[in-house]
């Protein structure tokens, strides 16, 4: 499903843990390794980036043998830019690639603990049209080492569903994806009249998430069902953290999307707070 896989690096520590995920990624065959180097005066209009150059060169063959340890072929791509986004770069190096999926850190250098994404990253997830994948890694005491959840990421799964055709679709690609050992299926009814009108809706939303469950256990995956109460993202984050999932895997988009965004509120929300890697399926535009 994403043989073709696109890793942005700034060369931080952050990023570099993402490289030991990739291989992990069902079906991924190619990787192409991307490195955007802008000037270090950002209000400069003259620039030679050669000696930057050279050394992001340098760089991305070290981390590029780390990859093709992994069996995978790999492309190096150093883009000078002198001005602009760092996200439209990632964006234009995505269609001339053809990549299937984007990998990247949620956070890059600098950056502070109280950020949950990083600029760059909410960029690409915001306006990006290509499948993303935001890694998380939970800092440690002493904010040295890193505790990783990419090993074995494809082990369990959380998938929120609100019923509607981008999240049928995100399930589709889901059963698709090859490696999938537990799914759990979410539905969180945020809206009623009375008790009586909450009560007949989260009825329902069990009833259709057991139809979905059983298409999932004749593939012979694992799956379970859950049905929350209250604010979608914030029950999404918790529930994430309660089964202690390797993944969220959700659609950019839910009911009510307007044709000119990009990601709704929720993938948004869940991917900015949660503490637990994110897979954004991007839903296809709207007719």
């Amino acid at each position: 499903m994403f043989e073709t896989v696109l890793v942005p690096t700034d060369f931080s520590k952050y990023s570099n843990k993402v490289l030991e995920c990739v291989g992990g990624l069902p079906g991924v065959k190619k990787v192409v390794l991307l490195n955007v180097i802008g000037p270090a005066d950002p209000l400069a209009r003259i620039w030679d980036p050669g000696a930057r150059l050279k050394e992001a060169k340098k760089k991305l063959a070290d981390q590029a043998k780390l990859l093709e340890a992994q069996g995978l072929e790999v492309e190096q791509r150093a883009e000078p830019m002198l001005e602009g986004e760092i996200f439209r770069k990632i964006q234009a190096v995505s269609e001339e690639e053809g990549v299937d999926l984007v990998v990247m850190g949620a956070r890059g250098k600098g950056f502070l603990q109280n950020i949950f994404l990083g600029n760059v990253a909410k960029n690409v997830l915001r306006y990006g049209d290509r499948h993303l994948l935001l890694m998380r890694y939970k800092m440690l005491e002493g904010g040295i080492d890193l505790e990783e959840h990419c090993a074995m990421i494809t082990t369990k799964i959380l998938c929120p569903t609100d019923f509607s055709e981008p999240s049928e679709e995100a399930i589709r690609l889901l059963k698709g994806m090859g490696g999938v050992r537990e799914v759990v299926l979410l539905n969180v009814v945020f809206s009623g009249e009375s008790q009586d009108e909450v009560d007949a809706k989260m009825k329902e939303a069990k009833e259709k998430l057991t139809v979905i469950k059983e298409e999932f256990e004749r593939d012979g995956i694992k799956a379970s069902v859950r049905v929350g109460m209250g604010d979608p993202a914030e029950e999404i984050i918790t529930l994430a953290e309660d089964e202690e999932v390797s993944l969220v895997a959700m659609s950019s988009r839910g009911k009510g999307w307007m044709k000119q965004l990009l990601v709704g509120s929720v993938a948004y929300e869940v991917s900015k707070n949660g503490t637990r890697p994110v897979l954004v399926l991007r839903a296809r535009k709207a007719s």
